[in-house]
């Protein structure tokens, strides 16, 4: 399974968090790296992770219509 590290967002509905994924992507004539941003809605069940946090999460089965991650812990 797939795991993101990233940073919560958003701690506003109960058992879902917004983390935000920082990653490179390499443009494919110029070579260079540049940053990508992308937003999950990941569950998490004791609503312990707030914003801020460093969190790591893990794909999962469809949770709803656009969650499908679960918050494993924090990050390094």
């Amino acid at each position: 399974m797939k795991t993101l590290k990233g940073i919560v967002t958003s701690d506003k509905m109960q058992k879902t968090r917004v983390v935000e994924v920082l990653r490179l992507k390499k443009h494919p004539k110029y070579k260079k790296y540049y940053k990508v941003n992308q937003k999950f809605k990941a569950h998490d069940e004791e609503n312990q992770y707030h914003t801020g946090d460093k969190v790591r999460m893990q794909e999962t089965r469809p949770m709803s219509k656009d969650k499908h991650w679960k918050i494993i812990g924090k990050a390094d």
